[in-house]
């Protein structure tokens, strides 16, 4: 049977930046300790925020509540609309992010071969989510309501609820509700 596990918030605590310019906290990596194949962080930003410079990952990178402006080395500029991912690795890291207004961001890192995906979205209606055998997902409601419903379990979700998603092969997940919410599927452990 599909599994359907919350995330508690409060659970999560987060770090301040050594400058303060923002608070990262880690919602989950995959197995290996200090050498993990993927790693998934909430940051919250009310100003401009330096990039760590990453030789060894690649990183998908979302701002939740307002557009961002990504600055890169010499000086280029991509803009970010609010839920749009961006995609970046060691031959395209950028240097900062600078906020338009306060926002939560989530960012993917990812390692070696390892594979995953970030998806925000908006949430109107109903979506089905299906997983090969070996993946799982992690969902974040940023707004709204949802209910997700899979095989003849359901669970109700409020805004900034997370919760894992361990579905079987095959078998399809349905999320219900409206609002704006974050996906991400990762490797199952």
């Amino acid at each position: 049977m599909s599994q359907l596990r919350r995330l508690p918030v409060e659970t999560l605590s987060g770090e301040p930046c050594s400058d303060g310019s923002a608070v990262i906290t880690e919602i989950a990596r995959g197995p290996g300790g200090e050498a993990w194949p993927w790693q998934l962080t909430l940051i919250l930003m009310g100003q401009e925020v330096d990039f760590p410079a990453h030789t060894d990952l690649r990183r998908q990178f979302v701002a939740l509540d307002a557009a961002a402006d990504i600055i890169f080395p010499g000086g280029r500029l991509q803009h970010l609309s609010r839920l749009q991912v961006a995609r970046f690795d060691h031959d395209n890291d950028p240097d900062t992010c600078v906020p338009e207004s306060p926002t939560r961001t989530l960012n993917l890192k990812l390692r070696g071969d390892t594979q995953g995906e970030l998806i925000a979205r908006p949430l109107n209606g109903a979506m089905v989510l299906l997983a090969p055998n070996g993946w799982h997902w992690l969902l974040m409601l940023m707004s709204g309501h949802a209910k997700v419903i899979a095989d003849h379990v359901s669970q109700e979700m409020t805004p900034n609820d997370m919760m894992w998603i361990d579905p079987i092969p095959g078998h399809p997940v349905r999320i219900e509700g409206g609002g704006d919410i974050v996906l991400a599927r990762l490797p199952a452990p």
